[in-house]
């Protein structure tokens, strides 16, 4: 069960990818537990997403708040700051609008909440060569075994086995933006995520950082939490060298708040 009094809500980032949004927003709807409030960030789409979503604000018994920005190339720490600046729960879960949730999904990630502490859980990954049959059945539950499917073992739902895994003061190589959840406060702190990133790569991983910076810990949802990423051709990766720098500093020098940020909305 979630812990009492606590508000959450779940985030999901999105750009023009329909197909993909929609199994993402069915898993949403079948969820065990649902989160207080669905917030859809959307960095830019056109239509067709837009109409999808507009159905689902109909279909979802639980409040869905819709933000939209212009289509500027790839802003994902702008949008995902507007969004978070844009509602007033407690905890935040995040996921990408191409990562389809176990129905446990969102009770995991609420049993496992602590103080002073940020989490990340895992993904399976769907294969290219299972898309087809993916998309014309609209499936959005896979048990363990289902063919289409990488790293079959993180698809294995324990919350015993989970129990042994424990807080870390030190950087995972296995964090992984598009599933996480951490308190709206403590973002806030940090002052959000680094707009000064713009183009693919770093932007999660960075701010993972300086919430460890802060003095967070962070811990890892082995055995829950699961979600399943769908596969699509890499994104351009043209300013990872620039982004890999902004990331580097904010190791080195043991950056907290990012300069442009999240207070700019609040």
């Amino acid at each position: 069960m979630k812990k009492k009094g606590l508000r959450s809500a779940l985030l999901i980032t999105t750009y023009n990818w329909p197909e993909a949004l929609e199994l993402v927003l069915i898993s949403v709807l079948a969820q065990k537990i649902s989160p207080d409030e669905i917030i859809i960030a959307d960095d830019g789409s056109a239509e067709p997403t837009k109409a999808l979503i507009t159905k689902f604000i109909k279909q979802s018994e639980v409040p869905v708040r819709y933000v939209w920005q212009e289509d500027l190339g790839f802003r994902r720490s702008a949008i995902l700051n507007k969004a978070i600046a844009a509602t007033e729960v407690d905890y935040i879960i995040q996921i990408d609008g191409d990562c389809i949730i176990h129905p446990n999904f969102v009770q995991d990630h609420l049993k496992a909440v602590q103080e002073g502490c940020f989490l990340f859980g895992s993904r399976v990954n769907i294969k290219k060569e299972f898309l087809k049959e993916l998309f014309a059945e609209k499936r959005t539950e896979f048990p363990y075994g289902q063919k289409g499917l990488k790293n079959k073992t993180r698809n294995i739902h324990s919350p015993f086995l989970g129990n042994f895994y424990f807080p870390r003061k030190t950087f995972s190589n296995k964090y992984r933006g598009c599933n996480t959840s951490y308190f709206r406060s403590d973002l806030i702190k940090v002052n959000g995520y680094n707009e000064a990133f713009e183009g693919w790569g770093r932007e999660d991983s960075e701010l993972a950082y300086r919430f460890l910076n802060l003095g967070l810990r962070m811990k890892r949802l082995r055995y829950q939490g699961i979600l399943y990423h769908i596969h699509h051709e890499i994104k351009s990766k043209a300013r990872l060298e620039q982004n890999e720098a902004i990331q580097q500093k904010t190791i080195q020098q043991k950056i907290v708040q990012t300069e442009k940020g999240i207070g700019q909305y609040l």
